[in-house]
Protein backbone atom coordinates (compact mmCIF):
# COMPACT_ATOMS: atom_id res chain seq x y z
CA UNK A 1 0.00 0.00 0.00
CA UNK A 2 1.45 3.39 -0.96
CA UNK A 3 1.53 6.48 1.22
CA UNK A 4 -1.78 8.33 1.40
CA UNK A 5 -2.09 11.34 -0.96
CA UNK A 6 -3.67 13.30 1.90
CA UNK A 7 -0.69 12.76 4.20
CA UNK A 8 0.96 15.95 5.57
CA UNK A 9 3.55 17.50 3.25
CA UNK A 10 7.10 16.40 3.97
CA UNK A 11 9.57 19.05 5.16
CA UNK A 12 12.30 20.40 2.89
CA UNK A 13 15.78 18.86 3.03
CA UNK A 14 17.40 20.60 6.04
CA UNK A 15 21.13 20.49 5.18
CA UNK A 16 23.48 22.21 2.72
CA UNK A 17 26.69 20.90 1.12
CA UNK A 18 28.79 22.16 4.02
CA UNK A 19 26.64 20.24 6.50
CA UNK A 20 26.89 17.05 4.46
CA UNK A 21 30.67 17.41 4.27
CA UNK A 22 30.86 17.74 8.07
CA UNK A 23 28.61 14.71 8.62
CA UNK A 24 30.81 12.77 6.17
CA UNK A 25 33.97 13.77 8.07
CA UNK A 26 32.54 12.53 11.36
CA UNK A 27 31.38 9.25 9.81
CA UNK A 28 34.85 8.64 8.34
CA UNK A 29 36.42 9.47 11.69
CA UNK A 30 34.17 6.90 13.37
CA UNK A 31 35.13 4.20 10.86
CA UNK A 32 38.85 5.01 11.19
CA UNK A 33 38.64 4.55 14.94
CA UNK A 34 36.68 1.29 14.53
CA UNK A 35 39.33 -0.02 12.11
CA UNK A 36 42.06 0.93 14.57
CA UNK A 37 40.39 -1.03 17.35
CA UNK A 38 39.65 -3.97 15.03
CA UNK A 39 43.37 -4.19 14.20
CA UNK A 40 44.15 -4.25 17.94
CA UNK A 41 41.68 -7.03 18.82
CA UNK A 42 43.23 -10.30 19.98
CA UNK A 43 42.17 -13.50 21.77
CA UNK A 44 41.18 -12.83 25.37
CA UNK A 45 40.04 -9.22 24.88
CA UNK A 46 36.63 -8.59 26.47
CA UNK A 47 33.75 -6.60 25.02
CA UNK A 48 34.18 -3.99 27.77
CA UNK A 49 37.86 -3.60 26.92
CA UNK A 50 37.11 -3.21 23.22
CA UNK A 51 34.36 -0.64 23.83
CA UNK A 52 36.64 1.31 26.20
CA UNK A 53 39.45 1.21 23.64
CA UNK A 54 37.05 2.53 20.99
CA UNK A 55 35.99 5.38 23.24
CA UNK A 56 39.62 6.30 23.92
CA UNK A 57 40.39 6.26 20.19
CA UNK A 58 37.46 8.57 19.48
CA UNK A 59 38.41 10.90 22.30
CA UNK A 60 42.02 11.03 21.05
CA UNK A 61 40.62 12.00 17.63
CA UNK A 62 38.86 15.00 19.17
CA UNK A 63 35.42 13.62 20.01
CA UNK A 64 33.92 15.11 23.17
CA UNK A 65 30.32 13.97 22.93
CA UNK A 66 28.42 10.87 21.83
CA UNK A 67 25.00 10.14 20.40
CA UNK A 68 25.39 6.88 22.31
CA UNK A 69 28.32 5.21 24.06
CA UNK A 70 30.49 2.77 22.05
CA UNK A 71 29.38 -0.87 21.98
CA UNK A 72 31.18 -4.14 21.24
CA UNK A 73 29.62 -7.56 20.75
CA UNK A 74 31.49 -10.87 20.36
CA UNK A 75 30.49 -14.39 19.32
CA UNK A 76 26.79 -15.25 19.46
CA UNK A 77 26.15 -11.81 20.94
CA UNK A 78 26.68 -10.40 17.43
CA UNK A 79 23.36 -12.07 16.60
CA UNK A 80 21.73 -10.74 19.81
CA UNK A 81 20.84 -14.26 20.85
CA UNK A 82 18.86 -14.44 24.10
CA UNK A 83 18.69 -10.64 24.44
CA UNK A 84 15.65 -9.83 26.56
CA UNK A 85 16.42 -6.44 28.20
CA UNK A 86 18.18 -3.24 27.06
CA UNK A 87 20.96 -3.86 29.58
CA UNK A 88 22.09 -6.89 27.55
CA UNK A 89 23.14 -4.58 24.72
CA UNK A 90 25.87 -3.07 26.84
CA UNK A 91 29.35 -4.61 26.47
CA UNK A 92 30.10 -7.37 28.94
CA UNK A 93 32.78 -9.84 29.88
CA UNK A 94 32.57 -12.03 26.77
CA UNK A 95 36.13 -12.76 25.62
CA UNK A 96 37.12 -12.87 21.98
CA UNK A 97 38.51 -16.14 20.62
CA UNK A 98 39.86 -17.33 17.29
CA UNK A 99 37.15 -17.58 14.64
CA UNK A 100 34.69 -15.39 16.56
CA UNK A 101 32.71 -12.64 14.82
CA UNK A 102 32.60 -9.20 16.37
CA UNK A 103 30.70 -5.95 15.86
CA UNK A 104 31.89 -2.51 16.95
CA UNK A 105 29.30 0.27 17.09
CA UNK A 106 29.91 3.92 17.89
CA UNK A 107 28.19 7.28 17.44
CA UNK A 108 30.51 10.28 17.87
CA UNK A 109 29.32 13.89 17.80
CA UNK A 110 31.60 16.73 16.68
CA UNK A 111 30.26 20.30 16.72
CA UNK A 112 26.77 18.83 16.75
CA UNK A 113 27.40 16.72 13.63
CA UNK A 114 26.62 13.08 14.35
CA UNK A 115 27.60 9.73 12.90
CA UNK A 116 26.34 6.29 13.91
CA UNK A 117 28.28 3.38 12.48
CA UNK A 118 28.53 -0.41 12.72
CA UNK A 119 31.73 -2.28 11.86
CA UNK A 120 31.77 -6.08 11.61
CA UNK A 121 34.59 -8.57 11.32
CA UNK A 122 36.02 -11.86 12.55
CA UNK A 123 39.14 -12.85 14.41
CA UNK A 124 40.38 -15.34 11.85
CA UNK A 125 38.38 -17.38 9.30
CA UNK A 126 34.68 -17.95 9.84
CA UNK A 127 32.78 -19.45 6.85
CA UNK A 128 29.35 -18.48 8.19
CA UNK A 129 30.41 -14.86 8.57
CA UNK A 130 31.84 -14.90 5.05
CA UNK A 131 28.52 -16.18 3.69
CA UNK A 132 26.60 -13.43 5.50
CA UNK A 133 29.00 -10.79 4.26
CA UNK A 134 28.65 -11.94 0.66
CA UNK A 135 24.92 -11.21 0.90
CA UNK A 136 24.98 -8.09 3.09
CA UNK A 137 25.64 -5.68 0.22
CA UNK A 138 22.30 -6.60 -1.36
CA UNK A 139 20.51 -4.94 1.56
CA UNK A 140 22.34 -1.67 0.96
CA UNK A 141 21.24 -1.73 -2.69
CA UNK A 142 17.66 -2.73 -1.82
CA UNK A 143 17.19 -0.01 0.79
CA UNK A 144 18.47 2.72 -1.51
CA UNK A 145 16.30 1.54 -4.41
CA UNK A 146 13.12 1.37 -2.34
CA UNK A 147 13.70 4.71 -0.61
CA UNK A 148 14.24 6.34 -4.02
CA UNK A 149 10.85 4.96 -5.01
CA UNK A 150 9.40 6.84 -2.01
CA UNK A 151 7.85 3.69 -0.59
CA UNK A 152 6.65 4.08 2.99
CA UNK A 153 9.36 3.21 5.49
CA UNK A 154 7.37 0.28 6.90
CA UNK A 155 7.16 -1.20 3.39
CA UNK A 156 10.91 -0.84 2.88
CA UNK A 157 11.36 -2.64 6.21
CA UNK A 158 9.08 -5.42 4.92
CA UNK A 159 11.13 -5.66 1.70
CA UNK A 160 14.29 -6.11 3.79
CA UNK A 161 12.54 -8.83 5.81
CA UNK A 162 11.52 -10.59 2.60
CA UNK A 163 15.11 -10.61 1.33
CA UNK A 164 16.33 -11.94 4.68
CA UNK A 165 13.84 -14.80 4.35
CA UNK A 166 14.97 -15.55 0.79
CA UNK A 167 18.58 -15.70 1.97
CA UNK A 168 17.64 -18.07 4.78
CA UNK A 169 18.77 -15.72 7.55
CA UNK A 170 16.85 -14.06 10.33
CA UNK A 171 16.17 -10.43 11.12
CA UNK A 172 18.20 -9.27 14.13
CA UNK A 173 17.31 -5.57 14.01
CA UNK A 174 13.88 -6.62 15.29
CA UNK A 175 15.63 -7.21 18.64
CA UNK A 176 16.63 -3.55 18.96
CA UNK A 177 14.37 -1.46 21.19
CA UNK A 178 11.38 -0.50 19.06
CA UNK A 179 12.41 -3.05 16.39
CA UNK A 180 14.13 -0.19 14.53
CA UNK A 181 16.20 -0.63 11.40
CA UNK A 182 17.21 3.03 11.51
CA UNK A 183 16.60 6.48 12.94
CA UNK A 184 16.86 10.08 11.83
CA UNK A 185 20.04 12.01 12.54
CA UNK A 186 20.01 15.78 12.95
CA UNK A 187 22.63 18.26 14.04
CA UNK A 188 22.49 18.31 17.83
CA UNK A 189 21.73 21.81 19.06
CA UNK A 190 20.50 21.07 22.58
CA UNK A 191 22.31 22.61 25.51
CA UNK A 192 23.83 20.55 28.27
CA UNK A 193 27.08 18.96 29.36
CA UNK A 194 29.04 17.28 26.57
CA UNK A 195 30.09 13.68 27.15
CA UNK A 196 27.53 13.00 29.88
CA UNK A 197 25.36 9.95 29.17
CA UNK A 198 22.15 8.54 30.62
CA UNK A 199 21.25 4.91 29.85
CA UNK A 200 24.00 4.95 27.20
CA UNK A 201 22.73 8.03 25.35
CA UNK A 202 24.24 11.52 25.50
CA UNK A 203 22.24 14.13 27.42
CA UNK A 204 22.15 16.35 24.32
CA UNK A 205 21.01 13.35 22.29
CA UNK A 206 18.08 12.71 24.59
CA UNK A 207 17.05 16.37 24.51
CA UNK A 208 17.20 16.50 20.70
CA UNK A 209 15.49 13.12 20.25
CA UNK A 210 12.68 14.12 22.55
CA UNK A 211 12.09 17.34 20.64
CA UNK A 212 12.27 15.57 17.26
CA UNK A 213 9.99 12.75 18.38
CA UNK A 214 7.30 15.16 19.52
CA UNK A 215 7.60 17.33 16.41
CA UNK A 216 7.48 14.40 13.99
CA UNK A 217 4.59 12.69 15.77
CA UNK A 218 2.56 15.91 15.55
CA UNK A 219 3.03 15.67 11.77
CA UNK A 220 2.05 12.01 11.63
CA UNK A 221 5.64 10.85 11.16
CA UNK A 222 8.32 9.24 13.30
CA UNK A 223 12.11 9.75 13.49
CA UNK A 224 12.38 6.03 14.28
CA UNK A 225 12.23 3.61 11.34
CA UNK A 226 10.46 0.40 12.31
CA UNK A 227 7.79 -1.90 10.90
CA UNK A 228 4.73 -0.53 12.63
CA UNK A 229 2.02 2.06 12.08
CA UNK A 230 4.29 5.00 13.00
CA UNK A 231 6.52 4.23 9.98
CA UNK A 232 3.73 4.11 7.37
CA UNK A 233 4.89 7.32 5.75
CA UNK A 234 7.28 8.22 2.96
CA UNK A 235 10.95 8.72 3.93
CA UNK A 236 11.36 12.11 5.57
CA UNK A 237 14.02 14.31 3.92
CA UNK A 238 17.16 14.46 6.02
CA UNK A 239 19.74 11.98 7.26
CA UNK A 240 18.95 8.47 8.47
CA UNK A 241 21.33 6.11 10.27
CA UNK A 242 20.39 2.75 8.75
CA UNK A 243 21.52 -0.63 10.12
CA UNK A 244 20.13 -3.82 8.57
CA UNK A 245 21.28 -6.60 10.90
CA UNK A 246 21.17 -10.21 9.70
CA UNK A 247 21.97 -13.43 11.52
CA UNK A 248 22.43 -17.13 11.01
CA UNK A 249 22.71 -19.37 14.06
CA UNK A 250 25.32 -17.78 16.36
CA UNK A 251 26.72 -15.29 13.85
CA UNK A 252 25.36 -11.80 13.27
CA UNK A 253 26.51 -9.06 10.92
CA UNK A 254 25.39 -5.57 10.03
CA UNK A 255 26.53 -2.31 8.54
CA UNK A 256 25.40 1.07 9.77
CA UNK A 257 25.88 4.31 7.91
CA UNK A 258 24.11 7.53 6.98
CA UNK A 259 21.53 7.63 4.19
CA UNK A 260 20.75 11.01 2.64
CA UNK A 261 17.08 11.45 1.72
CA UNK A 262 16.53 14.60 -0.34
CA UNK A 263 13.33 16.21 -1.58
CA UNK A 264 13.46 14.22 -4.82
CA UNK A 265 15.96 11.39 -4.34
CA UNK A 266 18.31 9.54 -2.04
CA UNK A 267 21.94 8.43 -1.83
CA UNK A 268 24.31 7.01 0.72
CA UNK A 269 26.36 9.79 2.27
CA UNK A 270 29.66 8.09 1.44
CA UNK A 271 30.89 5.09 -0.53
CA UNK A 272 34.44 5.33 0.84
CA UNK A 273 33.68 2.90 3.67
CA UNK A 274 35.29 -0.39 4.77
CA UNK A 275 32.36 -2.68 3.98
CA UNK A 276 31.80 -1.09 0.56
CA UNK A 277 35.48 -1.56 -0.32
CA UNK A 278 35.33 -5.17 0.89
CA UNK A 279 32.35 -6.01 -1.29
CA UNK A 280 33.84 -4.31 -4.33
CA UNK A 281 37.16 -6.11 -3.92
CA UNK A 282 35.36 -9.45 -3.61
CA UNK A 283 33.29 -8.71 -6.72
CA UNK A 284 36.41 -7.71 -8.66
CA UNK A 285 38.23 -10.86 -7.54
CA UNK A 286 35.27 -13.00 -8.55
CA UNK A 287 35.13 -11.39 -11.98
CA UNK A 288 38.85 -12.04 -12.52
CA UNK A 289 38.51 -15.66 -11.44
CA UNK A 290 35.56 -16.17 -13.80
CA UNK A 291 37.60 -14.66 -16.63
CA UNK A 292 40.51 -16.96 -15.88
CA UNK A 293 38.17 -20.00 -15.89
CA UNK A 294 36.90 -19.04 -19.34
Amino acid sequence: MSASPTAPALPAFPFDDHDLARFREVQRLAYRCAEEVAAWLAPGVTEREAAARLRRALTAAGVRDFFHVPFAWFGDRTAFRHFRTPLQFFPGGRRLAEGMPYILDCAPVVDGYTADIGYGGTLGPNPVWEALDRDLGAYRELILREVRRRRPLAEVYAAVDALIDRHGYDNRHRVYPGRVIGHQVTRLTARGPAGVTVFGFGVRTLQTLGRELIGERLQGRSPLWADGRASRHAPTPGLWAVEPHIGFRDVGLKFEELLVVTDDGAHWLDDDLPHVHRWRERAATGTKEEGADR
